[in-house]
């Protein structure tokens, strides 16, 4: 039998919330459960999932269809109760995109963008003072970090201080934060003439958090490595990497 992920804890409290959200209770679903696991942490086809879950089609067609009803993006948000946002950090992470992820049969660009590295995706992600992950965005890894800032700033709750690196040294992101009174923490590129003696470096080095979020969910090799077509699939196995941060919590 292949390795596990779920203790009965953790299934308890996924069930529960499944059955909140009118998912229909059937004995198979823990092994389906499994078995979408499985493929999020070694990166497989679908059709490579080891028969102890069950079909392979019939696992990706039910996780196909959790994306698309948006059941795994709520299953995330049901978990991220009670957040810590005293200290919200944000940042982005490149992705590589698989050959096989470049066919999608859609005229949109399924967060794929050409960057100096080739195909790849960028994962934009905030965390909150214990580096939970609260909210994430997906675009092209062309994308630059200050660009897709104003909209996941946009989704984020309140919090004290917002805290980014220098990629997001810009007066509308800063004003942005004040607007929604919090204070920023983002230090200014070495040719302002504005300085940084107004930036928290206390604060500013636990912006490790963040990056430690990114080590975690990149445990996961669909998550290291892009291999879904389409965008909603690859933020569908996002959200389930975050779910596996949450549930011990």
């Amino acid at each position: 039998m292949p390795r596990l992920m779920l203790t009965d804890q953790h299934w308890s409290k996924l069930r529960h919330i499944m059955l909140k959200d009118r998912v229909y209770d059937k004995p198979s679903h823990r092994n389906t459960m499994e078995g979408i696991l499985f493929r999020m942490r070694t990166g497989c086809p679908w059709r490579d999932i080891p028969g102890e879950f069950g079909d392979g089609s019939a696992i990706y067609r039910r996780f196909n269809l959790g994306s698309k009803k948006g059941i795994l993006m709520r299953l995330f948000k049901s978990l991220r109760h009670d957040p810590d946002l005293e200290w919200e950090f944000i940042d982005g992470s490149m992705i590589r995109a698989h050959q096989h992820s470049t066919s999608a049969a859609t005229q949109l660009s399924e967060g794929i963008g050409k960057s100096c590295g080739g195909n790849t995706t960028k994962i934009h992600l905030a965390v909150d003072s214990y580096g939970l992950p609260i909210e994430f965005d997906i675009t092209g890894g062309e994308v630059h970090d200050s660009k897709a800032a104003p909209p996941l700033i946009d989704k984020l709750p309140k919090s004290d201080y917002v805290i980014a690196d220098k990629g997001y040294d810009s007066e509308v992101i800063r004003e942005q934060i004040r607007q929604r009174n919090s204070i920023p923490v983002i230090p200014r590129k070495r040719n302002s003439k504005v300085g940084n003696a107004d930036i928290d470096g206390c604060l500013y080095k636990y912006r490790h958090l963040v990056e430690n979020a990114f080590a975690r969910l990149k445990h996961y090799r669909a998550i290291a490595t892009r291999y879904d077509k389409l965008l909603r699939n690859y933020a569908a196995t996002l959200a389930l990497a975050c779910c596996m941060i949450w549930l011990p919590m």
